[in-house]
């Protein structure tokens, strides 16, 4: 496969430009921190109803926006008891879901989507979020069944990326990457007793990256649709890595190739 890489894309390839499905939850969620709710603010999908702040956060913060002033006590008591909520909380709507094929509309020929199997941790699917923001990698799957829905939990540990980068729930995982296989993709699938480091595949083009869960691993049938099972090189006393780091690192190595 060729070495060329990829181009940092445009904002046309975020997803507020990819047409998506409103959700018929009947429900609103809080999401707080300073970098979920402001890339929350800054999306248009978003449908925001509340945004609440205390006047320290307010000071430091806004000079156009007009939010809900309101004192620690009553903040606090306004979310979950412990969570970090830096004084600012948006009251919203969950984004609308993305189609596989609405993404596809919008990737170029050269293209990284995760595909996670397994994860059910908010916060390690919220980490992976972000390292794919960072690295430009157009979207990331989950299977529907077993998932975590995109709760505050995961927008806090996305830090933003929740409102950049899609995440895509399918019904069948393996089914996805056969899809995605007869529209150019190679599937790379991270195993830790792979002969192949990811490194010396030197994958380039169009790549689905599949991560398993630490301990769990990849599924057989998931494993059975990848074109290749490569492994990140670690001290041979680390059984494996968690599925966000191991995320970071193969998105860093796609990327430097």
């Amino acid at each position: 496969m060729g070495n060329s890489k990829r181009q940092k894309p445009s904002e046309s390839t975020w997803r507020h430009d990819i047409p998506g499905t409103p959700l018929e939850l009947g429900e609103h969620i809080w999401l707080y921190g300073y970098h979920a709710v402001l890339a929350a603010l800054a999306n248009p999908q978003r449908q925001k109803h509340r945004l609440v702040v205390t006047p320290k956060t307010f000071l430091e913060t806004f000079n156009s926006v007009d939010p809900e002033i309101m004192d620690r006590s009553k903040f606090d008591r306004l979310l979950p008891t412990g969570v970090v909520h830096q004084g600012i909380a948006l009251l919203t709507s969950p984004l609308p879901q993305i189609s596989l094929k609405n993404l596809l509309d919008h990737t170029s020929n050269k293209s990284i989507i995760i595909a996670l199997d397994q994860a059910n941790d908010p916060r390690n699917i919220g980490a992976v979020l972000r390292s794919a923001s960072a690295f430009q990698a157009d979207a990331v799957i989950i299977p529907e069944r077993y998932s975590p829905q995109a709760t505050s939990v995961l927008a806090k540990s996305a830090s933003g990326a929740l409102e950049k980068t899609p995440l895509i729930r399918v019904t069948n995982l393996a089914r996805t990457l056969e899809q995605l296989k007869k529209v150019g993709y190679w599937c790379a699938g991270l195993v830790p007793d792979a002969k192949q480091t990811l490194a010396e595949a030197k994958l380039s083009g169009k790549i689905v990256l599949v991560l398993g869960a630490e301990g769990k691993g990849i599924r057989r049938l998931t494993r059975d649709r990848c074109d290749y099972l490569l492994r990140i090189p670690i001290d041979r006393e680390m059984e494996s890595l968690n599925i966000s780091a191991a995320a970071a690192i193969s998105l860093y190595e796609l990327n430097r190739i």
